[in-house]
């Protein structure tokens, strides 16, 4: 039977500048450890520490510019663009630019704290 997710979770985020984390489906919002799918809403200037994380992460940008640094160099996501990030390779996110960033994220495995693995 479908079920209907009501609303969404709000997850504290990391990084400089706080930005709003809206998890639909994942670890805290339906208890589902598999996938996670949050909207994420980031300010201009906001930059979170570097990571290397345990799972797969999509992100569609609805909205702005997602920053995305990576070992290679640097990859802008704008809106209508996506971006597939592969466990265990490092990066960094931003949204330095006008506007910021609106997007969806998802994760393969689910995100959580302990399989992100930020820099120190």
């Amino acid at each position: 039977m479908p079920k209907l997710i009501h609303a969404p979770k709000i997850i504290e985020a990391a990084g400089l500048m706080p930005e709003r984390i809206e998890e639909y489906v994942g670890r805290i919002n339906t208890g589902n450890e598999q996938v996670s799918v949050a909207r994420i809403i980031s300010p201009m200037g906001w930059q979170e520490p570097g990571q290397r994380p345990d799972f797969q992460e999509i992100s569609v940008v609805l909205l702005g510019c997602l920053k995305v640094e990576h070992n290679g160099g640097i990859i802008e996501v704008r809106a209508g663009q996506a971006i597939v990030e592969f466990p265990g390779e490092w990066v960094r996110h931003s949204s330095p630019y006008e506007g910021g960033a609106d997007y969806i994220a998802i994760c393969l495995p689910a995100f959580s704290p302990t399989n992100v693995r930020r820099d120190q």
